[in-house]
């Protein structure tokens, strides 16, 4: 692979339309194109991790993506200017700053396609597809034996991931019917994560490009274009390897310092669990260790100096604090990671992510696991999960019905309402897609109307409409 190609500024449309005094690159104007959606706004009402109440302090998807998109800029900056400076082939000042700026978009949508309650919500509806695709019927045949392969993994992997990849050349239609935002193929090949298909999937073969599915079957032709024309194919692109080294990065440590000020994690419980054989005996290198240990010390000093500064609750300060140093110890360690390997990354080689290739490896390791073991499995959040599922299998069972009677001889009058309140973009698409197609591929498009009126609620409009259905609320 090589920079001249992978930044492929072209988009599906090409507008006649030509403005000589717009001296933006092509990749500033997706940076606008993102801020000004409401797909980018509707992030402000999901969960990242913990349930949205008003006048809390935690983040939100709107909040997580941005820093996401602060982080992988910084990374990206710090990696191309040392590669400008190890005199890289290909690499120049151009080049950084069209990388930061596709980072910087990248980092705003890569959750733009996931459903509301968190990660929860994409758990429930692949759970949903493997309980109920066999009961589904469309006109009178068995939806099993419909769709294809490919179209039920869909749904039984389903993914926010492939589903952003939806959402930005598809679903979004105010700018380009039927090309969604219309991003340059550079910014699109980076968000898609795992360049495989729903049947490719295979978790067990050690590289990381197969742990999940990039793209649904109805974006299939669309996904070849794209590697195509960047030259990634097959393989992943160099860039996403640091927009996902961002998102770990600003996910685990921001579940920390929310755990923390929800009560959750403690001063005293993260210096027990740091300085614990737990993940002592997980470090392979004396980088690992000593990485360990630096962040114990860092943690240590960042309290002294909430004391000494008599500053009010000192515990929480001083894991605020050390969150910050934190972050910027690890956007070093990344980009160290992607210039060490950056010849098999180019090449395709890389199997791994970025910080299993880093001394902060453990360290990550350990800041994920506690946050899953002292505030994710809190009864608070099994509590919230317990209802979001309730709410997901109504939406699912109710939405799907519609989906699949409505314009049909099998059409109730409830099912042309409740399709009729749904999404009219999202409905309009549908009737397109499936205008003088094949029934296996009405049944498919239906389905796919259905996750992606799912997936594109909001957390209070899924609860509201979850109540409405309900009869809970008038």
């Amino acid at each position: 692979m090589d920079w001249k190609q992978l930044l492929c500024p072209k988009r599906e449309y090409q507008s006649p339309a030509f403005n000589p005094n717009d001296i933006r690159s092509e990749f500033r104007k997706d940076y606008h194109r993102i801020i000004g959606s409401a797909s980018f706004r509707r992030l402000q009402d999901k969960a990242q991790v913990y349930p949205l109440r008003r006048g809390d302090f935690v983040r939100t998807r709107l909040t997580h993506s941005m820093e996401v998109s602060s982080f992988a800029g910084s990374i990206g900056d710090t990696v191309f200017r040392r590669l400008i400076e190890e005199n890289k082939a290909g690499v120049d000042e151009i080049v950084r700053e069209n990388c930061c700026d596709i980072l910087e978009c990248a980092g705003l949508v890569h959750d733009i396609g996931n459903p509301p309650f968190g990660h929860f919500g994409e758990f429930a509806i692949r759970d949903w597809f493997k309980e109920n695709l066999p009961k589904l019927e469309f006109c009178g045949k068995p939806a099993e034996s419909l769709l294809s392969e490919q179209m039920k993994a869909d749904f039984l992997n389903f993914e926010g991931n492939a589903q952003a990849l939806r959402v930005l050349t598809r679903l979004h239609l105010l700018m380009y019917p039927g090309h969604g935002m219309n991003l340059t193929y550079a910014l699109l090949n980076t968000i898609i994560k795992y360049p495989v298909s729903s049947t490719a999937i295979d978790k067990k073969s050690g590289d990381i490009r197969t742990k999940k599915m990039g793209y649904f079957y109805s974006e299939k032709d669309l996904f070849e274009e794209i590697t195509e024309n960047t030259g990634a194919r097959c393989f992943r692109c160099p860039l996403t390897f640091i927009l996902e080294s961002a998102d770990d990065l600003a996910y685990k440590t921001a579940d920390i310092e929310d755990a923390a000020v929800k009560g959750y994690v403690s001063y005293n419980l993260l210096m027990d669990e740091l300085r614990g054989e737990r993940y002592k005996s997980m470090c392979r290198t004396e980088g690992e260790a000593k990485t360990l240990e630096d962040a114990l010390t860092s943690l240590q000093k960042s309290h002294s100096t909430a004391r000494d500064f008599n500053m009010r609750d000192p515990e929480l300060k001083a894991i605020q604090r050390w969150i910050v140093k934190l972050q910027s110890s690890l956007v070093y360690s990344c980009s160290d990671a992607f210039c060490e390997q950056y010849d098999k990354i180019m090449a395709g080689d890389m199997k791994t992510e970025l910080f299993e290739n880093s001394p902060a490896r453990v360290l990550m390791t350990a800041l994920g696991d506690i946050a899953y073991r002292y505030a994710f499995r809190s009864d608070d959040i099994v509590k919230s999960e317990l209802s979001e599922s309730a709410a997901m299998k109504l939406l699912l069972d109710k939405i799907t019905a519609a989906a699949l009677r409505f314009d049909t001889p099998d059409e109730r009058i409830y099912d042309r309402d409740l399709a009729g309140v749904l999404s009219e973009n999202y409905l309009d698409l549908c009737r397109h897609s499936c205008e003088n197609a094949p029934q296996s591929l009405q049944c498919y498009f239906r389905l796919l109307f259905a996750t992606d009126c799912i997936s594109g609620m909001t957390d209070s409009y899924a609860a509201d409409f979850y109540r409405r259905l309900s009869g809970l609320e008038a």
